[in-house]
């Protein structure tokens, strides 16, 4: 064990890091990582106890204990080798890797589903006001939902695009209806291409009303 952790995780494959959002997914694949290494009972199973000062130890507690010490060692390496550089300086001073373990799983699994909390209520309150551009108010949904994808946070799209359409203006009450009622499910892309022409008609529409009666157009 010379090599220093740091120096010990570059000779392993690299899976995608983990940047502090996503746990489960990111816990699963290390999990299997560590299951194929024949590594994860040190998470589990604690270290075999030195025997006492005046009792001789066996060479078979020797080699147990000695076994599980190296395991221990690679599987922390692993997943420190699994996180960012950032996550690693900031948890790389464990002692082993059940403390490790058990200190990311507690502050990321309750970061993930807080952020997920966050996410499904800015989705559910966010309001359409009149005062901005529609397609603008769409776009930021639409990077809502994209988060909510991120986190592995499945919404049927016909969901998400009945949502939006729910959400548009009052004064976009015809606009509305007249979506809702088509035969065909419309998809996002579909939807933004909509309110785009909608938004750029609106926009001609008023133009025109503001011009002095009697003027020609050029």
């Amino acid at each position: 064990m010379g090599d220093s952790i740091r120096d010990m995780t570059t000779k392993f494959a690299k899976p995608k890091k983990f940047e502090g959002f996503d746990f489960g997914c990111w816990k699963k694949r290390m999990h299997f990582m560590m299951t194929t290494l024949k590594a994860t009972y040190v998470l589990t199973t604690p270290r075999p106890a030195e025997p006492a000062e005046d009792v001789a130890e066996t060479a078979e507690e020797t080699r147990r204990r000695l076994k599980w010490d190296n395991d221990d060692y690679i599987c922390k390496g692993h997943i420190l080798n699994g996180m960012s550089d950032a996550l690693f300086d900031i948890h790389s001073e464990a002692l082993c890797a059940k403390e490790l373990w058990d200190t990311i799983e507690l502050k990321y699994i309750t970061k993930d589903a807080s952020s997920k909390k966050f996410l499904v209520s800015d989705f559910n309150n966010y309001k359409m006001e009149d005062s901005r551009s529609v397609t603008e108010r769409y776009d930021e949904l639409l990077d809502i939902y994209d988060q909510f994808k991120l986190h592995r946070m499945d919404m049927d799209e016909s969901i998400v695009v009945s949502t939006i359409i729910d959400k548009l203006h009052p004064s976009w009450k015809d606009f509305k209806h007249n979506l809702k009622h088509q035969k065909e499910e419309l998809s996002l892309v579909q939807l933004a291409s909509h309110i785009r022409i909608e938004e750029s008609l609106r926009a001609q529409e008023s133009n025109k009303s503001k011009k002095p009666k009697g003027t020609v157009e050029p």
